[in-house]
């Protein structure tokens, strides 16, 4: 029933608007299935318009929430104790956060888009929330991993999932970090962790940090005019990051861009 839906969605729409509004989609979803196969009759009580949009604010109205992100001090004794984990979605939890790409490009990524000589990861625009190629440099310890996988996996996908023919499960990565116990961590706040790490230690340029994460730079009359992607400066950049990221004992001191970081 209509109210059974609401107390679904009440205790999450205004602190986890975009999670509520999946959930709705997919309540809806299951509920129509339902009534094709003639297992329920009557209107779908998840329905939005002309329905729950009288009794929930609309998704607009509501204020997009951050990822909760790790600092970015915190990244290397985190590295430490996630490389003593042995499962695949631990080495795609490093993936993701080496390469500062999204979960999903991580889970999607097929052998054909790596190129290991050229140490580059081709995004195709279907894969990428912009809608265009996104090509990331890879530093030495993601072809690392990306070699020990290759020498483990047979299928099309980097990171397959049990089923066959399908990658990891969209929540595996999320899984390693509850099993951490590091509280409301999620995997899409390490964007954040980079970006501040970016901003705040190293002397990279704010244009070169948003390439690196994927985002639409400037309007488009700047962007017809950006022709390249400034791949090489931008493996600097995340060869930096990984340093930054690699475990060490204090009082090592690494070089991030032009300045130092004990």
């Amino acid at each position: 029933t209509t109210d059974d839906v609401l107390a679904v969605l009440k205790p999450i729409w205004t602190t986890k608007a975009e999670t509520a509004s999946r959930v709705r989609g997919r309540i809806e979803k299951v509920l129509d299935a339902a009534k094709a196969k003639g297992f329920r009759e009557g209107e779908n009580p998840a329905r939005w318009r002309g329905h729950l949009d009288h009794l929930l604010p609309k998704p607009s109205k509501l204020a997009r929430g951050h990822h909760p992100a790790m600092p970015y001090e915190n990244v290397p004794a985190f590295f430490a104790d996630l490389r003593k984990r042995e499962a695949t979605a631990a080495l795609a939890l490093e993936l993701c956060i080496l390469t500062a790409a999204r979960s999903g490009e991580i889970l999607g990524m097929r052998w054909t888009e790596v190129d290991l000589e050229k140490k580059v990861w081709s995004v195709p625009p279907h894969r990428m929330k912009a809608g265009r190629e996104h090509r990331v440099p890879l530093s030495a310890r993601a072809i690392t991993i990306l070699r020990q996988l290759r020498k483990l996996g047979t299928g099309d996908f980097v990171f397959p999932g049990q089923a066959r023919n399908k990658p990891l499960s969209n929540m595996a990565m999320e899984m390693v970090l509850r099993r951490m116990e590091l509280g409301d961590v999620t995997v899409h706040g390490f964007r954040s962790s980079f970006r501040d790490w970016a901003g705040n230690v190293s002397s990279f340029p704010r244009e070169l940090i948003e390439t690196a994460l994927a985002h639409v730079i400037g309007d488009k009359a700047e962007q017809a005019y950006r022709r390249g992607d400034a791949l090489e400066k931008r493996r600097k950049l995340m060869d930096a990051w990984a340093s930054y990221c690699e475990p060490r004992k204090s009082g090592n001191v690494v070089q991030i861009g032009k300045r130092k970081q004990a």
